[in-house]
């Protein structure tokens, strides 16, 4: 599903975990994104052990990259989701139509030298820090229920697996 007139893409920056970047490979099929692209060798190297069941690795172009920086979409506003001092809370965040998301590796943070190309910083509030998986699942969720996005049984029937054919 995408939504009209709206592009995403998402840069992770050396992501470690081959099950969280499925995890996101899985995310950004359900809420419509474009590509992902990657720095670092630590994926390039774990790259086949792939645990996303619907392969939306296979679907979705997934690049290493140099520098993310040089990877951002014309028009793109650059987005960091960092749990960083002055970021803007999730919640209270207007995302824009062309977005370019740069999420962090599970087991370090956003470095200053990317962070200051970027437009803006959001983190996600919570007690504790989530790994980058679960972020990239709240950061697109919270964008499609921020959009005018389609409703009804046509998307639950598209969107479903095909064992459910549950109604209410």
């Amino acid at each position: 599903m995408q939504i009209k007139n709206q592009t995403v893409t998402l840069g992770l920056v050396n992501p470690k975990n081959p099950v969280n970047v499925a995890s996101i490979l899985r995310a950004a099929g359900c809420y419509g994104v474009q590509s992902v692209f990657y720095t670092g060798v630590r994926y390039r190297f774990a790259k086949e052990f792939n645990a996303d069941t619907k392969a939306f690795h296979k679907k979705i172009p997934t690049v290493g990259v140099d520098s993310l920086q040089q990877m951002i979409p014309q028009g793109a506003t650059v987005v960091a989701v960092e749990l960083s001092e002055g970021a803007i809370p999730l919640p209270e965040y207007e995302h824009p139509d062309n977005a370019f998301y740069i999420l962090g590796p599970e087991d370090g943070s956003i470095g200053e030298d990317i962070l200051k190309w970027c437009d803006h910083v959001v983190y996600v509030p919570t007690y504790s820090c989530m790994n980058v998986a679960a972020t990239a699942n709240v950061l697109l969720y919270d964008r499609l229920a921020k959009s005018n996005y389609e409703k009804g049984d046509a998307l639950i029937r598209r969107s479903r697996d095909k064992n459910n054919k549950t109604k209410v």
